[in-house]
């Protein structure tokens, strides 16, 4: 039997949802718009992604709603929507799972609601507040220890200080 190129014959959410998300890059394409990154050439230098693939990705994105793409006198710049911001969850989720069950050998992110300034737990609570902050509620920091896999394009240089989610990165 063939293997199928699509989901269309499942009659699922997940399976429409990964019509959107599923594909290779997708979800590191989100990772980056979470944490600020804008524009297409700081997607490509700090993915290594081909243009093509990026460009496929970007308009299936735009294509389902997930983020909206806008002029800015002579920059194009991509932002999330209120759909693509309810993927943060699940974003989160994976992340969280890749550190308790893959083993790597660079250090991860840290989370902290920005209202109070409290480290979020693994369930996305703030443990002072009592409340699952938003993305926007969000700040990231890197984790402490040497990252062997360190990289000197502009947004991993801008992702080594503390920073609010989804504020465009300097």
């Amino acid at each position: 039997m063939a293997l199928g190129i699509g989901y269309e014959a499942q009659g699922c959410y997940l399976a429409r949802a990964l019509e959107v998300v599923g594909e290779r890059w997708t979800l590191l394409i989100l990772r980056d718009f979470f944490f600020g990154v804008r524009h297409f050439s700081d997607l490509l230098a700090h993915l290594d992604v081909s243009r093509a693939v990026l460009t496929d990705r970007l308009e299936t994105l735009v294509d389902a709603g997930v983020v909206v793409r806008r002029k800015e006198g002579r920059t194009v710049e991509y932002e999330l929507t209120a759909a693509g911001e309810d993927l943060w969850p699940t974003v989160y989720s994976l992340i969280r799972w890749a550190e308790r069950h893959l083993e790597a050998d660079f250090p991860g992110r840290v989370f902290a609601h920005a209202t109070c300034g409290t480290d979020i737990e693994e369930s996305g609570l703030c443990p002072r507040c009592g409340v699952v902050p938003t993305v926007r509620d969000l700040d990231a920091r890197p984790r402490p220890g040497i990252n062997p896999r360190r990289r000197d394009d502009p947004v991993a240089i801008a992702l080594r200080e503390r920073h609010r989610m989804l504020s465009p990165l300097p």
